[in-house]
């Protein structure tokens, strides 16, 4: 009998509908300016010289055994647990103290998401929630596991904030539904969710579920911002981090978990043997030393000084409309208008986003069609220099826009196509 892939793959997988990454739009050239994945512009959070070496100083270097490859990693990743907890127990939300017993770490954050749904969630019969616009990995991994979602959108007219009345009614009508995946600061939305919004799903009287709050970019928020040992109060609430984002380790995929003591131990005792490989440890131990932390510190610092300079003179762009949700991480929702002064409009916002790539080298992300997000892009925040270049690409963009220039110069089938790319699950 001939194989028919139709006949023996599972029906959801089969309809899934795949997560696009944002190169899978533009390919780096190594010659455009990317503000399209938030990623880190100012690069690792590591005492690096100008010409990518690893400092000589004292708790600068890593050492990297290359020996040692033939053995497998650490699979419990003490060193690495106990300097992350050592990072977050900062008792500015309680007096208790995580330990490493209370963490799970994974390739990014996208390898909890996954097993959180296959260790509380049973295919085909349970249920998460989730609060768009938001990650569209959660979606993803939910239709994996073959997980239904129920969504309960953020406020849109009070700055996409979190809604925990509407989210305890849904958890009290449907006892399937095993998880609520908040995201603070949110993604696109830039905001933080309040910590009375999130204790108020947490005291739901009689809902028996996770609380998951995504925290991948709050290093770019106040200082104190992270909830992520509260998890040391409250036994359901899974508090997930990122080394991509702040400490601008994008290349070495390493997520944390903070949560209680069962549920870290139902997550390690389901992840693979050797989950982490052992130059991502080594390197993420590294990037928790002292020297290696003031590094990543200044880098945030001089990003959060160039979302100001965006924050000021974006406005001044004829066309360039209000920013929505937030400034609380590394990237702005902003919206285009059809004219200057006029309505948020997707028709100019991806007419800005087709030729900002093709044609200026500056690579953003178009999110109009997300719920609230009209008229949207995305922009991450870049270096000093890359800022510059973007306002002025902005700029003259908007101006041709106006000027009919790349309605006339960019083919309907070519816009079409890209609306059906940027309509992707895209981070």
């Amino acid at each position: 009998m001939p194989f028919d892939i139709q006949k023996c793959a599972r029906p959801n997988i089969l309809a899934l509908e795949p997560y696009r990454c944002a190169r899978d739009d533009y390919k780096d050239d190594g010659t455009n300016i990317l503000l399209d994945a938030n990623e880190n512009a100012y690069g690792p959070g590591l005492d690096l010289s100008k010409d990518g070496k690893l400092s000589s100083g004292t708790g600068s270097s890593i050492d990297i055994d290359l020996l040692g490859l033939n053995r497998y990693p650490d699979p419990h990743q003490h060193e690495l647990k106990q300097k992350l907890i050592d990072l977050r127990n900062t008792h500015v939300h309680t007096s208790k103290n995580l330990s490493p017993e209370n963490l799970f770490v994974g390739v990014g954050s996208d390898e909890a998401i996954d097993a959180l749904m296959r260790a509380f969630c049973v295919p085909g019969k349970d249920k998460i929630l989730t609060c768009p616009p938001t990650y569209g990995m959660y979606h993803v991994s939910a239709q994996v596991n073959d997980v239904e979602v129920v969504k309960v959108p953020l406020n849109v007219d009070d700055g996409f904030s979190a809604q925990p009345d509407k989210i305890n009614a849904k958890l009290a009508e449907d006892a399937s539904i095993k998880m609520v995946y908040l995201t603070s600061p949110g993604n696109p939305t830039a905001n933080l969710i309040r910590k009375e919004d999130v204790q108020a799903v947490l005291e739901h009287p009689n809902w028996n579920g996770i609380v998951v709050l995504d925290e991948a970019y709050i290093d770019f928020s106040p200082e104190g911002s992270s909830l992520a040992e509260w998890a040391a109060e409250w036994p359901n609430l899974v508090v997930m981090q990122t080394m991509s984002k702040a400490f601008g380790l994008a290349g070495i995929r390493l997520g944390a978990v903070f949560t209680s003591r069962p549920i870290a131990e139902l997550l390690n005792n389901m992840k693979a043997p050797y989950n982490i490989p052992n130059p991502t440890s080594q390197i993420a131990i590294q990037a928790l030393q002292p020297k290696n932390l003031k590094v990543m510190h200044s880098n945030r610092e001089a990003i959060i000084q160039q979302r100001e300079v965006l924050l000021a003179e974006m406005p001044k762009i004829a066309g360039v409309g209000r920013f929505l949700g937030g400034s609380e991480s590394n990237f702005l929702l902003v919206e285009m208008l059809d004219k200057p002064d006029g309505k948020p409009s997707n028709e100019v916002a991806l007419q800005v986003y087709t030729r900002l790539a093709e044609k200026r080298g500056v690579v953003v992300r178009f999110r109009g069609k997300e719920v609230g997000c009209l008229g949207c892009l995305r922009v991450t925040v870049g270096t000093e220099p890359e800022v510059t270049r973007f306002l002025q690409e902005l700029k003259g963009v908007l101006e041709d826009v106006y000027g009919g220039k790349v309605a006339n110069g960019v083919p309907k089938e070519v816009e079409e196509k890209k609306e059906q790319e940027a309509n992707g699950v895209i981070a």
